[in-house]
């Protein structure tokens, strides 16, 4: 049977990694999930699955590739990586924790709470560097993605946001101001209309979807 209707995107965020718990900037860090992230990844999964995904695109850092092989594992749906759905790259931060990026860099984090664009850490990435690459990823993924089919990409909390504006055309500076940041395992459903995309959820949880019972069969 030809599947009909709107595509769909999952933008999900990687399960929490002892850098998270820490409150350290990890950027393109390359750490893995907590014994907590493996389990968020695992809920998310079972949940993310009702959305019924054919197919899963993670980054390739292991945070959230092992957090799409989950979600992929349980309807046994393919799954390949993406560097492009990487984290931004937060140069000399990486590896600091908010009180010593706020201790060596009081200007910069006075021009990220206004909601301004730079490159991170000196030498790392702009959002808008981050969302110019994402898209690009998204384009191809969605040039193999049918009507009616629903993807779901793996990545991470900047990235997730910065993707998501951009297919619904929120500047970035807007959604780093009005958008929440996406929790741990937590992801945002988008949904293709006639004129674009549009945000179906943000922030949804395996918490939250459990409560909604059958709005997600």
């Amino acid at each position: 049977m030809t599947a009909s209707g709107p595509r769909r995107l999952v933008v999900l965020r990687h399960g929490e990694t002892s850098h998270n718990a820490a409150g350290i900037w990890q950027g393109q860090l390359d750490s893995p999930l907590s014994e907590r992230g493996i389990a968020q990844a695992a809920a998310a999964a079972t949940a993310v699955a009702a959305l019924r995904p054919v197919r899963v695109v993670a980054s390739d850092l292991a945070r959230a590739a092992d957090t799409g092989q989950t979600v992929a594992r349980v309807d046994d749906i393919p799954f390949s990586t993406d560097p492009r759905f990487r984290e931004i790259h937060a140069g000399a931060w990486q590896g600091l924790t908010g009180d010593e990026v706020r201790a060596g860099y009081p200007e910069d984090m006075d021009r990220l709470l206004r909601g301004e664009d730079f490159k991170r850490g000196g030498d790392g990435e702009s959002v808008a560097d981050v969302a110019a690459r994402c898209r690009a990823g998204v384009e191809d993924l969605l040039a193999e993605l049918g009507p009616g089919e629903c993807a779901v990409i793996a990545t991470h909390g900047v990235a997730g946001r910065a993707l998501a504006a951009d297919l619904v055309g929120i500047d970035q500076r807007t959604s780093w101001l009005a958008l929440g940041g996406l929790g741990n395992c937590h992801w945002a459903e988008l949904v293709e209309g006639r004129s674009g995309w549009r945000i179906q959820t943000w922030n949804q949880s395996a918490a939250a979807a459990g409560a909604r019972g059958d709005d997600l069969a």
